[in-house]
């Protein structure tokens, strides 16, 4: 049998179970490419550990390739394809986890304000609709694709709420907005509608000056300039510079901030945010709460009111 029909058996297979898969198909497919028409069973390690190796140092995505070969090759061994694993028995040490950035307030309205000075007669992203995203972005914890995916019918103005089709784990979700936020997106679809785009309900809600949808890749870019206008950068060893996606992040630790200052229950709370940004699980949510100055400081005094009775009772 061939690699590419084992691969694309072993995709259907997993897609039909209800696995989105995409990762892992697009790691399988870039494996047959780079292997060529060959048989499985003379798939040879040393072509293996060629792919998985890449052209730069080890990162995660080592480990991701791997995990999707070691599926892979579990289900040929299973279905009698293969009578032995090619993939290296020596697997490097994973890097360190990676770091979201967490804005602070003062550099989301720096951000907020470089949408002024990113605007050019030849952008394709207008100050209206690049200002108009990143609100939405921080304050709704969307990811990008969610955001860039919104139609006119999904943003209902009148109710408050968006509704996020098929999000990350196949979940359809409605995501309830506050009035300032509302209020935002009402002068977004209005301006969009009195320059000419598109209002059907299954137009795409964020569109570009020639009322295109706005790409993941444009909205990016855009970004990246945003930040070198508002000065914006890491400092602290880290191989990413702050993200797009790390204002949904920012937003779940400025929430949790919140909350510990309101001397909130977190722990009931937790689980209503893990549903708000559509984790499956609230452990999900917990790796997006990278430990702030901020964060620790109010954990630590919510903890020392707990603890005060306790103390003097002693």
């Amino acid at each position: 049998m061939k690699l590419a029909q084992a691969v694309y058996d072993y995709i259907a297979l997993k897609q039909s179970l209800g696995f989105r898969f995409h990762t892992e198909a697009t790691i399988l497919k870039a494996f047959c490419n780079a292997l060529g028409e060959v048989a499985i069973v003379d798939v040879e390690p040393h072509r293996v550990a060629s792919y998985l190796a890449g052209s730069g140092p080890v990162t995660r995505y080592w480990h991701r390739k791997y995990e999707a070969l070691s599926g892979f090759y579990r289900f040929a061994l299973g279905r009698g394809y293969v009578l032995h694993s090619p993939l290296p028995t020596t697997v490097p040490k994973r890097p360190q986890p990676f770091r979201p950035y967490i804005y602070s307030q003062e550099e989301l309205r720096d951000i907020l304000k470089a949408t002024g000075e990113y605007e050019t007669p030849r952008t394709a992203l207008e100050e209206a609709t690049l200002r108009t995203l990143l609100l939405l972005l921080y304050g709704a914890g969307l990811r990008i694709g969610e955001a860039l995916a919104l139609t006119r019918a999904d943003v209902e103005l009148d109710t408050a709420l968006l509704t996020i089709h098929e999000g990350k784990f196949y979940k359809t979700r409605l995501v309830p907005i506050g009035p300032r936020l509302t209020a935002v997106l009402r002068t977004y679809a209005d301006d969009r509608y009195q320059h000419g785009h598109s209002n059907d309900p299954g137009a795409t809600f964020f569109v570009t000056r020639t009322g295109t949808a706005v790409t993941r890749g444009l909205a990016e870019r855009a970004f990246v300039r945003l930040r070198a206008i508002a000065g914006i950068t890491r400092e602290d060893g880290a191989r990413y510079q702050p993200r797009l996606h790390d204002l949904r992040h920012s937003m779940a630790v400025h929430r949790l901030v919140a909350w510990y200052r309101e001397d909130a229950d977190v722990q009931r709370l937790l689980p209503q945010l893990a549903t708000y940004l559509g984790h499956v699980d609230v452990a999900a949510t917990q790796r997006y709460l990278t430990m702030t100055p901020d964060l620790l400081r109010e954990a630590s005094q919510c903890f020392e009111r707990y603890a005060q009775p306790e103390v003097h009772h002693e």
